[in-house]
């Protein structure tokens, strides 16, 4: 990926995790999406008093992509920590991890931004063993 639809990722996700609505953790989370036709789609984590009904802000991404119609996707950014400030690196849930694997292949770049820069992962790495009908096909 280009610097420029880097930083753009990045910010997205910087901007997503200033509408997080987290009244319980405080930890507030962006994540942007990237689609193959270069649309950045954001999601924030959104909590709630009942915490298994809390959505985190990868899920959010990827619910409003998929909501559109969209399916093919290059890449995720995630930044996330307290009160809204980056901190370290914020990986995502193992939800989100399993969520990814539904629509991405295993050398799917995940962006994890922290106060440092961003460290670059394939999903691969974030969730080695997952359950997923397109590693099948990739394989197969």
């Amino acid at each position: 990926m280009d610097k420029t639809t880097e930083k753009r990722l990045l910010d997205a996700a910087i901007e997503a995790m200033h509408r997080a609505y987290a009244p319980y953790s405080h930890f507030h989370v962006g994540a942007a999406l990237l689609d193959a036709d270069g649309r950045i789609w954001q999601g924030c984590n959104i909590e709630n008093a009942s915490y298994p009904a809390t959505i985190c802000a990868e899920r959010s991404a990827i619910s409003a992509a998929v909501s559109a119609g969209v399916r093919k996707f290059s890449a995720i950014a995630i930044v996330g920590g307290p009160n809204g400030e980056i901190g370290d690196i914020c990986t995502p849930c193992g939800i989100c991890r399993q969520v990814l694997c539904e629509f991405c292949p295993p050398d799917f770049p995940v962006y994890l931004g922290h106060s440092q820069g961003h460290t670059v992962l394939a999903l691969r790495e974030l969730l080695p063993y997952a359950f997923s009908l397109l590693e099948t096909e990739v394989t197969s």
